[in-house]
């Protein structure tokens, strides 16, 4: 015990010095070995861990830019697909509806026509119809004023007259 009333930490002596550095190096050597290099590797295959994931993230967002732009591109051609389409629409509408005009203007023509044909067929076969009611007339007259004229020239032109007006009766 009378060593350890002689110790004192403020004046080391040269054995402790020495051990006290032997120990603290070994314990340096054994904490660097079991200790420091599993620590310093983990770190470092963290470090590449979280490199490695930024890479990653990095090609995802530039895959995702793409794509952003591949769907921008996508979406402007179809607009102006849409909008082709209802031009073409509009246009093949435009088109039938001037076709629709124009045939029914044809055939409204074709109609007018045909009319104007068909009155002129009745006009004429009523023409043929009275020159063939004046012709009977005559027939008759001329018929009735034969028998009649031993009577004379006046009993002749008296029984015309009669017989015009019978005629203009019925």
């Amino acid at each position: 015990m009378f060593y350890l009333v002689d110790f004192s930490v403020i004046k080391p002596d040269l054995g402790l010095i020495f051990w006290t550095t032997l120990i603290f190096i070994l314990f340096w050597v054994l904490i660097g070995k079991f200790a420091f290099k599993p620590i310093a590797e983990a770190l470092r295959k963290r470090e590449g861990d979280i490199q490695s994931a930024l890479d990653e993230a990095a090609k995802a967002r530039a895959e995702m830019q793409n794509l952003n732009a591949e769907n921008e591109r996508l979406l402007a051609e179809a607009r102006t697909e849409r909008a082709k389409m209802l031009k073409e629409a509009t246009d093949t509408k435009a088109e039938i509806v001037n076709e629709a005009k124009d045939k029914a203007r044809e055939e409204a023509k074709k109609m007018i026509e045909n009319a104007k044909v068909e009155i002129d067929n009745q006009k004429n076969a009523a023409i043929v119809e009275v020159k063939n009611k004046v012709g009977a007339m005559a027939l008759e007259i001329a018929e009735k004023v034969l028998k009649k004229e031993l009577q004379g020239d006046n009993a002749q032109v008296g029984y015309v007259n009669q017989l015009v007006d019978e005629i203009k009766l019925n």
